[in-house]
Formats: structure tokens, C-alpha cells, sequence
């Protein structure tokens, strides 16, 4: 009998586990080490101090995904120890040892504590699927993975990373529409992060059916992982968005309040919803154009008959302070005399069968056609045609539908992609198309803006999609499940390396309730994007809908986020060069804390760094707060509780639970009705009164365009000294002037008369503050009558706002 070729080895023993095996040969390489066993081999590479990868394949060359990791290995030192049966690699942060028998590996910190440690069955082979097992460690807990639902703590439930258009989804359904295979572990011992870095799709389990270890698998491909390892999640994230890129610094409108429906039209609806909310005094910024926009759904078209005079329309919408953002579906309309389908047949811009017919599925429009993203020459084509939207005025592009989506929901895997020359199928690109349809709409963006920043709000995308858009999550329902749920999808994200987010405020579909659509309007306010969303035959969903004390309710929010502008737009400014969330949930500064794991408290998160949110759903009156170490100010009245405590706290209607950290600093100005409307000039710094110190980084810049990465900016550290009790305001950097001529000082916890400034005496004055404005007592029945917070007597200072150093002592 002859006997079977290798080929057919491992055909026939493709229902067996297959292991990594003995290392029979390894040697260092100039950014690691690498070698083999007799059946597979592998690498290990070095990117920094706390970074290294892991490569395993059963073939001589490595597979890799070039679209999400952005950056070489740093030329960063590190040592080899052979200890015959063992192979230690060693940095200044990290040791990673390299068990010879059967290849695992242990990862340990600088001072020998074991941070994650491979199973005896490392990593392993199922066919064509690949697998890395790991021991859990004592008390781990397990966060991010990106747009996953479920608890904050993902130990005992596994997660599926493959694109998913999910209608209506559910608070623990799995998967949604985004693939982020980045999760972070922490444990008594200390905190790390795996980035899985195979598009195939991919499980992440964490012990679900199983109590010996957690492990990640993808279907195909390499296996290909990055270990990270920094003393806080913190740096872990920032290492993380190193890698995989940060966000770009959005236009200050995107920060505005942004309106959607599915869908405004015709052109008299799009103004008649533009003027109300001017009418009636409420902050917004962004009117978005859905499907019903195009003529017959189909992309890069309007509806002359709904939209007779786009330019026009938008120019008078501008005139108004609003934005426009339009919906762009990747589905092109098969269709004879359709330029954008003709085009892209002629050039060979459409994904295909393997025998080069067509593919066609049916979306929006009827059957369609789909532009191969992963194709430069695709790309570039898109962003071309993106002319259409911006030489009518358009702002900002919404990218929906792109996971890709069709009716059916059931993508032959056979279909063939370019992959950048390299070629792959379905299976292999499916999870990188919406990243590279987001890619090339961005660059459309900055080829018709003229100097402007794109805004492209996204729904699918994949590990490192913040280079190129924001994210919002997609059609969620309204309740108040999801209300919640929605705020674990944002932290979770921001976890992930997305620090720009947010839901459909209200829920897409169904209909809110005015008790529900209060609440979220509140909790929207406090997310880094602040959109709301509703459905086609459904009621109204604009703020005024719900009756005039949701509306007021909504007003009130709105102009505080408005005002605290300045501290959204810093935080924006420095998330582009930590890659930190915006909104972040406990477990980032308090991830030894388990009480902030339990279900009570695991929707609280910090906004913008000071800020503790804690989302309570409508139907309650009063809630638990767990207030995690250190002291805490209730925004609204200042009163001080201590941390590592849970409180009680009344939490009416208009009043969303909001605590300020002792010792925190954050800015505002005065309410504006959009952002390019003009302010008092007057910056309000507000200063809070506690035992640690903490500084605040003041960035200002045009709200547009690219001239402040030339310098083009104004920006200076507050920083506050808790045992000497002073606040220094550092030197400007930056060539621009500030927006605002003068200072005002809130100085909350503080009982004081005077101060010095620069060593001069200055005295306190004192004023009645509200973060809120009282709402109106629609019914004279006393009982009926709204809460009402105010700060008496709050002392302040004003100064000039000049460039050079200030320092104020005295703050005891």
C-alpha cells in the first residue's frame, strides 16, 4: 500500500485535535525569536516594552491582515536566556517564557508575577481552525471585545466576531455588526490585553461549558496574536491604539446634538424639523438624510421630486448653523443607464464569484452589486464619487449597511476579494469591509471638504476602525433595557480602542415612552455621541414629541452639554493621543474594585475623566450609587459623600445621578444653540475641593480644519495641588489666541475670603449656581412639583485669560 501524502494526512485527521507539538528548533531573530516543531512554526516578536506578538502557522510563511495594525516593532531592547527546556524572552516591562517539550507560553510582569499562562494544550489545530488555550487565573475578570452585549465582566459567556446586520437585537445577543477581537484580563496579580488579529470569523471564550480554560479560536488563517502588559488598562489602551491607531480630531459640530429619522423627508420636513428646534431654543447641530434622500435608494442620487434643489436646501440649513450627513449604503442598483453601476462593471470594481460572474444580492434599492473595498482601485473610485454629496454642500457620511448587508443575511463564502493583491474570500473579508468602506469614505471626505474633517459615522468595522469613523451601535429598540444596555455597548467600545460612540437616543425601533425618552436624553447628553434616531411608521421622536416637560427635561441636557463644550472638546483632543474612551466604565481606574463588576453598579461609567454617570432607568425614584475610592460631589448640589460606599440617591426625572471627583477640573461657557454660534467669551473653570492632585489640559482650536496640526491652537494644563492648595495655570502653547478673553474660578468645597494670585491678595466673590434651570410647574398640584437643585453662595474669582503662567494659592 503507498503510503498517504502530508496533504492527506491532514485531511483525513481533520476531525482531530492537532497540538503545536515539541520544538525541535528555535533561533533569535532581530526583533525576537522564532522556530519550528515538526508540524508547525512559529514567532515571536518584540513591538515594545510591552507588546509582543505571537505567530503560529502550520506553513513556513505567516499569514497577516494588513489593515488593522498600523506600526513597525519599535527598536526596543530585549534579552534570551536558554534554559534548555525553557526559552525566556525578556524586556524592561514583560518575560515571556517559552515551554520546549510542547510549545506554551507564560507571560510575566517585570517583578515575576505571572500574568496569563497558556493550558498544556497551547495552541492547536482542528483543521483548518486554529486555537490558543489559557489558564485562568485566580479571580480574573474579562472586558471589552468592542460592541459586545452582556455584563461588564464577560467571564462564563462566549463571543462570535463575525459582521452581523441584527435588527432589533437583543441586550445579550451575539454577534452585532462590529468585530473588535481586543479584550483585556485582569486578576489579584495584575492586568494585560490580547489582540486577536485573524478577520476570519472568531470565538473568544471565557469559560463558557468549560471550567480549565479560556481560549480563542478562528476558522481559519494563523494563528496571530498581540500580548500586552502595562501596570494600568490604562496604558494597556493607549499601547493598544498605538498599534492599531487613534482617532482623528473631529469637527466640533459632531459633538453638537445630532437629529435623525428614518426618514425626513420631503425638503419641507427637513426645515420644518430645522426651525422647530431653533423656535424652541434647543441645541442641535446635525440634521441626517436617510434612505429617502435618494432616488429609489440608489447611492450618490437625489430624489428630485422629494429634494428638487439639494444645494439649496442645505445652503439654507446652513444659514440655520446646521450640518448635513447623509446615509451611504455600499449597495450599488444593477441597472442599465445607473452611471455608478456602469462604472463600476466597466473598471472591475465589484466583488465576484470565482468564476468571475457578478455577484448580486438584493438591499434597499432591489439587486445590487458590491464594491470590493478591500480593492485600492475600488476605493479610490468611491471616494471620487463622494463629489456628488460634497459639491452639493453635504458635511458628514453615514456609512450603513456595510457589514456588508443583504436581505437574506447569508453571504456565499465563496466570493472572491482582492485583499490588496493578496486575495481572499468571504470568509477571510467579510469583517474587514465596513473598515475599508469607513477607510474610503473618509478619504472621499478630504478630497471634497477642501481642508475641512471629515465626520464618517459608521455601523460594522473592525479592530482599528477610529482611524476612520465614529461608531454608534446600530438598531436598538426602545426600552429600557436597552437604554442600559446601550451604555455597556459604549463603555465597552471605548474599552476597545473606540472613544468616539453612541447609541440611538430614544431607541430605533419601536417607541419610546416620555418617562424613557427623558432619561435618555439625559444619559445621551453624557456620551461621546449624542444622536438620536427613530423609525420609519413610528411617532415622532424629536424632544418636543413627548409633551413639554420631556421637552424641557431635553433642553436642559442639551444646553449642559452645550456648555461643557470646552471639557468635551479637551477630552476629544487628548483621546487623539492617549486612544483613552471618553466614556469610560469604572473598571478602567477601579479595576481591582469587584464592586463595580456586580450588576447594580456596572453600568456607572466616568465622562470625560471627572464626571460619574450612573444611567437609572425611568420607573424608579430613588436608586443605589456605589461611589468607588476617594470623595465625590453630587453635581447638582454639592454635596460631598466618601467613596467605597453605595448611597442612596433621589433620581426624579430631570435629574440623571451625576458625581464630580474631589479634586477635578472641568470648563463651560455659556449656552450656545449650535457650535459655530458665538459664546459670552467668559471660560468657567470649575474646581473641586479634595485630597488628591489632578490636572486638566484646555484645548481650543478652529472646531475645523487641519491648520491646528500646524500649530493653529490654543491650549494650557490646569493643575491643582492638593496639599499646598494651589491651582497653576500653565504657559499657552499654540499660535492662536484664546476664544475667551476672561477666567471665572468656581471653587466648589472651598471656605475662603480671598486668595492670592501671583502672589498678590484677591478677594472671593460668591453667586447662586445651577447646573440645570428649574422646569416649569406645568401642574399646580404641589405634590406634582419638580425637584429643584441650586449651589448657594458659590465662591468665585474672574481673571483675564492671558497666555502667560498663573499661579493661585491660598486654596486651603
Amino acid at each position: 500500500m503507498t503510503s498517504l501524502s502530508s496533504e492527506t494526512k491532514l485531511s483525513r485527521n481533520s476531525f482531530r485535535n492537532q497540538s503545536f507539538g515539541k520544538v525541535i528548533d528555535w533561533h533569535p531573530s532581530s526583533d525576537g525569536l522564532q522556530g519550528r516543531s515538526a508540524f508547525a512554526y512559529f514567532k515571536l516578536s518584540v513591538y515594545s516594552e510591552g507588546i509582543i506578538r505571537v505567530q503560529a502557522s502550520r506553513f513556513s510563511s505567516f499569514e497577516s491582515n494588513p489593515y488593522s495594525v498600523i506600526v513597525e516593532p519599535k527598536n526596543t531592547p530585549f534579552e534570551i536566556e536558554d534554559f534548555g527546556k525553557q526559552v525566556e524572552l525578556t524586556t524592561s516591562l514583560l518575560r515571556v517564557r517559552l515551554h520546549l517539550d510542547a510549545f506554551s507560553l507564560s507571560f510575566f510582569d517585570s517583578q515575576g508575577k505571572l500574568l496569563n499562562q497558556d493550558d498544556s494544550l497551547g495552541i492547536c489545530w482542528l483543521g483548518t481552525e486554529v486555537s490558543s488555550y489559557k489558564k485562568i487565573q485566580k479571580n480574573e475578570k474579562f472586558l471589552g471585545l468592542g460592541e459586545k452585549t452582556g455584563d461588564l465582566n464577560r467571564a462564563g459567556k462566549a463571543y462570535t466576531h463575525w459582521n452581523k446586520d441584527y435588527f432589533g437585537y437583543g441586550v445579550n445577543d451575539d454577534p452585532l455588526y462590529m468585530s473588535i477581537p481586543f479584550y483585556l484580563g485582569v486578576h489579584d496579580k495584575g492586568c494585560y490585553g490580547i489582540f486577536f488579529d485573524n478577520t476570519h470569523k472568531t470565538l473568544v471564550n471565557f469559560g463558557a461549558s468549560t471550567n480549565r480554560f479560556v481560549y480563542f479560536s478562528a476558522e481559519d488563517g494563523d494563528m496571530d496574536y498581540y500580548f500586552f502588559h502595562q501596570p494600568t488598562l490604562e496604558k494597556i489602551i493607549s499601547d493598544y491604539t498605538w498599534l492599531t491607531g487613534r482617532m482623528q480630531m473631529p469637527p466640533k459640530w459632531s459633538l453638537g446634538f445630532q437629529q435623525c429619522r428614518y426618514s425626513y423627508y420631503p425638503e419641507s420636513e427637513v426645515h420644518a424639523v430645522a426651525n422647530t428646534f431653533r423656535d424652541k431654543h434647543i441645541p442641535a447641530d446635525v440634521i441626517y438624510l436617510d434612505i429617502h434622500h435618494m432616488e429609489a435608494y440608489k447611492v450618490f442620487t437625489f430624489d428630485g421630486e422629494k429634494f428638487p434643489n439639494p444645494k439649496a436646501m442645505i445652503s439654507r440649513l446652513k444659514e440655520k448653523g446646521f450640518k448635513v450627513v447623509v446615509i451611504l449604503d455600499p449597495g450599488i442598483k444593477v441597472e442599465k443607464g445607473y452611471l455608478p453601476y456602469e462604472e463600476g462593471v466597466a473598471q472591475h470594481l465589484f466583488v465576484t464569484y470565482p468564476d468571475g460572474e457578478l455577484y448580486q444580492a438584493q438591499v434597499w434599492p432591489g439587486w445590487c452589486a458590491f464594491p470590493d473595498f478591500t480593492k485600492e482601485k475600488a476605493r479610490d473610485w468611491w471616494a471620487e464619487k463622494m463629489k456628488f454629496y460634497t459639491e452639493a454642500g453635504v458635511d458628514g457620511f453615514w456609512t450603513d449597511m456595510n457589514e456588508p448587508a443583504s436581505w437574506g443575511q447569508c453571504t456565499p463564502n465563496l466570493l472572491e476579494f482582492d485583499f490588496d493583491h493578496e486575495g481572499a474570500s468571504h470568509r477571510k473579508a467579510r469583517n474587514i469591509y465596513g473598515l475599508q468602506v469607513a477607510k474610503s469614505t473618509q478619504e472621499g471626505a478630504y478630497m471634497g471638504l477642501d481642508n475641512k474633517r471629515p465626520f464618517v459615522l459608521t455601523r460594522s468595522g473592525f479592530a482599528g476602525i477610529q482611524r476612520y469613523a465614529a461608531a454608534w451601535t446600530g438598531d436598538n429598540t426602545s426600552s429600557e433595557e436597552h437604554m442600559l444596555a446601550g451604555v455597556r455597548l459604549v463603555t465597552s467600545l471605548g474599552l476597545s480602542g473606540v472613544s468616539f460612540s453612541g447609541v440611538d437616543v430614544g431607541g430605533f425601533a419601536g417607541e419610546a415612552s416620555k418617562g424613557l425618552f427623558a432619561p435618555w436624553m439625559s444619559i445621551g447628553a453624557f456620551s461621546p455621541l449624542c444622536r438620536a434616531h427613530s423609525m420609519i411608521n413610528t411617532k415622532d421622536a424629536e424632544p418636543w414629541a413627548f409633551g413639554e416637560e420631556v421637552e424641557e427635561i431635553s433642553r436642559n441636557y442639551l444646553k449642559l452639554r452645550y456648555s461643557l463644550l470646552p471639557t468635551l472638546y479637551s477630552n476629544i483632543y487628548s483621546s487623539t493621543h492617549t486612544g483613552l474612551p471618553i466614556a469610560a466604565s469604572l473598571a478602567l481606574p477601579y479595576s481591582q474594585d469587584d464592586t463595580i463588576y456586580q450588576q447594580a453598579f456596572q453600568n456607572e461609567y466616568l465622562f470625560c475623566q471627572v464626571f460619574l454617570v450612573a444611567p437609572v432607568e425611568s420607573f424608579k425614584e430613588i436608586t443605589k450609587v456605589y461611589l468607588p475610592e476617594g470623595e465625590w460631589y453630587y453635581l447638582y448640589s454639592d454635596q460631598i459623600f466618601s467613596g467605597k460606599q453605595v448611597i442612596y440617591q433621589d433620581c426624579p426625572l430631570n435629574y440623571l445621578p451625576v458625581y464630580v471627583k474631589a479634586g477635578g477640573i472641568f470648563t463651560q461657557q455659556s449656552v450656545v444653540m449650535h457650535t459655530d454660534s458665538s459664546h459670552d467669551g467668559l471660560l468657567r473653570v470649575h474646581l473641586y475641593r479634595g485630597k488628591q492632585d489632578a490636572e486638566f489640559l484646555h484645548f481650543e482650536d478652529a472646531g475645523d480644519g487641519l491648520d491646528y496640526l500646524q500649530g493653529a491652537f490654543f491650549s494650557r494644563k490646569f493643575q491643582y495641588q492638593a496639599k499646598i492648595g494651589s491651582l497653576k495655570i500653565g504657559t499657552s502653547e499654540g499660535n492662536l489666541p484664546s476664544q475667551y478673553s476672561k477666567l471665572r474660578i468656581y471653587l466648589h468645597g472651598f471656605d475662603l475670603n480671598q486668595v492670592q494670585v501671583d502672589g498678590k491678595l484677591h478677594p472671593v466673590a460668591y453667586e447662586d449656581y445651577t447646573f440645570l434651570d428649574k422646569l416649569s410647574e406645568f401642574d399646580p398640584l404641589p405634590e406634582r412639583q419638580h425637584a429643584f437643585h441650586q449651589i448657594s453662595a458659590l465662591p468665585f474669582i474672574e481673571l483675564p485669560h492671558l497666555s502667560a503662567e498663573t499661579m493661585i494659592t491660598g486654596l486651603k
